[in-house]
């Protein structure tokens, strides 16, 4: 009796480490190159699945930092899911002020800290926040509040990689501070990888 209840257990484990695999299969890499017309460089562009229809994605209750180094904001541009909280840190050895003119952040002002403090602001709000130093006025970084958390940000060359990717037909779409994109379609399928380049124009 022990031998056949060892059997349909590990019968039944073999089953649900296939389905595992099966699930994993449908999660596929968005990968490609975007082109900025007009511009110095191809980096710093937000690529991120638009808003898919029925499905909601809560944040993680982790942080995300932004930090301040060599009066510059680092990352320069950070995409984060719609109810992230970002950490603003200050890594010089001076004060910094953070602050912002945008909705998506509420027209904050954090006020000033010095070096290994921190401020920290949840992003409840879609759309994107020019981050300043009223202090340091040659200072600017931005944030750029998503619906879903799948979203790269291009390199030196212009290449981005959006990893699990869900199965499905959705919008691929930009963000520049200067440059737009139309938008691009694409389906996610069993084979798990697409192949996505853009282009970006004034």
């Amino acid at each position: 009796m022990r031998k056949h209840v060892q059997a349909a257990g590990k019968f039944i484990f073999l089953i649900l480490g296939f389905l595992g695999l099966g699930s994993l299969a449908w999660a596929g890499t968005i990968t490609g190159h975007v082109t900025c017309q007009g511009a110095r460089t191809n980096q710093w562009v937000v690529v991120y699945v638009d808003a898919i229809a029925n499905k909601e994605f809560p944040p993680s209750s982790e942080h995300i930092a932004m930090d301040q180094v060599g009066k510059e904001f680092a990352p320069h541009v950070l995409p984060i899911l719609k109810g992230t909280t970002v950490d603003f840190l200050n890594a010089d050895p001076f004060v910094h002020n953070v602050f912002s003119p945008d909705a998506a952040a509420d027209k904050f002002n954090l006020g000033s800290w010095g070096q290994g403090e921190k401020r920290s602001y949840t992003f409840n709000k879609l759309g994107e926040a020019v981050m300043l130093c009223d202090l340091h006025p040659e200072m600017e970084g931005w944030i750029v509040v998503l619906p879903t958390p799948y979203f790269a940000v291009t390199d030196q060359n212009g290449d981005y990689s959006i990893k699990d990717a869900p199965e499905g037909t959705y919008t691929l779409k930009t963000w520049h501070k200067k440059l737009k994109s139309p938008g691009q379609e694409i389906t996610m399928t069993s084979a798990g990888a697409v192949k996505a380049d853009l282009t970006l124009k004034k």
